[in-house]
Order: C-alpha cells, then structure tokens, then sequence
C-alpha cells in the first residue's frame, strides 16, 4: 500500500500518488476517533492516497508509538484487580479499546513501508514509565493504586503528546499525520479528566 523506501528529510521531487484500496489479504485497520474502537476496513474499500515518500519521522513516530501503547495497555489491564473506582475502570477501558486497534493499525503501516515491528519490549524510546514505577503500581491497592495510576498515566500520556507533535511537526506520511493528530486530542482530553480524578482523590 505504501512505498517501502524509506528517506530522509531531504527534499525530493513528489512521486505521483496512487489510490489505495484495501485488499483481500492481511486486513487494514483504520483508526477511530479519540476514545473510539477502529474498524476493519472493507474489501475494495477506497482509503484515499498513498504517500509517495516515507520519511524518517513517520517510521520513529510508529515504532516509537507501538511499545508506548504497549505499556499504556499493561498499565490498563491492573486497573480491575486492583481499583474499586468505576471512574477508574472506564478510564482503562476506553484506553484499551483505542490503542489496541492503534497498534495494530501502527503494525500494518510498518509492514507496508517494508519496516518490522518492534517486537515485545523493543523499542524502549516509547517507555516511559520504569520498571520500579511499574512494580510499585502492581503492589498499590485502592486508592493508593488510584492516585498512583492516575499520576503515571497523565506522565505517559504527555510523552505521547510529545511524540506526535514531532510527527505533525516533521512527518510527512498522511495516515501517521491523523493519527499523531487523534493522538494529542484524544489524550489531552483524557489528561484533563485524569487531573481532574487526581484532584477528587486528594492527590
């Protein structure tokens, strides 16, 4: 779907665009809105343009991306054996049903270019919580693990509205450019809501 060189940020002469469609094969996942679940993508369903040219900034975007979603996913699934709060469990669903399908909509695009995925815990530029935060959450209960988890989650989404305002500021490739953009909104949404749960909770 997508051209597989991969460029610098060298200026170069645009390609021509061709339209993409989705196949029969591997299926194409296409992001929701913020908070949203993506869908899978129709056979012969008509995706817009491919990008001529991928850069460097599209491809550190989706590595960086893949394992920060990881961790956020990690993170989300200690919530309900651990939080009586059902601001709380809302709060891990919704994350867990947008970035699950950003990751595998991330995955795709990677294979397209002709890039593998980061594999596991590769690509550790996308975790920012550290191992000693980590464990130290999974040891919280109630609402020490609420104060805990809200403070680390606003953290890692900040990091992840740092990395897609690189994107929109030096990336090229148009399905990475929506979904840096989906990223930072959807995120600060959640930033103000978590703060907000912080607050409440004396923390």
């Amino acid at each position: 779907m997508i051209a597989s060189g991969l460029v610098g940020c060298a200026a170069a002469e645009p390609e021509p665009r061709t339209p993409l469609v989705a196949g029969t094969g591997a299926p194409v996942i296409i992001p929701g809105g913020p908070g949203d679940a993506g869908r899978t993508a129709r056979p012969g369903e008509d995706l817009g343009e491919s990008e001529a040219r991928v850069t460097a900034a599209d491809v550190r975007f989706a590595e960086g991306m893949i394992p920060h979603h990881r961790q956020a996913l990690e993170m989300a699934a200690l919530v309900r054996p651990r939080s009586s709060s059902p601001v709380l469990w809302k709060l891990a669903e919704r994350i867990t049903a947008a970035q699950r399908p950003e990751i595998a909509a991330l995955t795709s695009w990677l294979e397209s270019a002709g890039r593998p995925a980061p594999d596991g815990h590769d690509g550790h530029d996308g975790h920012v919580i550290t191992q000693e935060q980590t464990n130290r959450l999974k040891a919280a209960r109630g609402v020490e693990f609420d104060r805990l988890f809200l403070k680390l989650m606003i953290v890692h989404h900040e990091a992840a509205m740092t990395m897609a305002r690189e994107q929109i500021g030096e990336g090229t490739d148009r399905i990475m450019l929506t979904m840096a953009k989906d990223v930072a909104s959807g995120q600060a949404v959640e930033i103000t809501r978590m703060r907000g749960e912080l607050l409440r909770l004396g923390g």
